[in-house]
């Protein structure tokens, strides 16, 4: 598990058709580290602090052991503080 901070909503219309329509986010794990999507399974807003899944765990949150994610959002962490983490 990652935690990880959520940056903005990502739009891409044009899908697999095993994507579905989950809501895809571009999340990061530290200020300054690379992006990656993830599935948003709990309804998350830009800025929130979440913790984020991979492999087959992500699979799994996501729906079913072959949706095609390797990240995907299982909480909203209520409170977290950067400098101290």
């Amino acid at each position: 598990m990652k935690i990880c901070k959520v940056e903005k909503t990502l739009v891409s219309t044009n899908r697999i058709k095993d994507l579905g329509h989950r809501p895809l986010l571009v999340v990061r794990e530290k200020a300054g580290g690379p992006r990656m999507v993830a599935v948003d399974s709990v309804g998350c807003v830009p800025g929130d602090w979440v913790i984020v899944v991979g492999s087959s765990a992500a699979r799994e949150a996501a729906g079913s052991k072959e949706y095609p994610s390797d990240a995907t959002i299982v909480g909203i962490i209520d409170y977290w503080d950067e400098e101290e983490g």
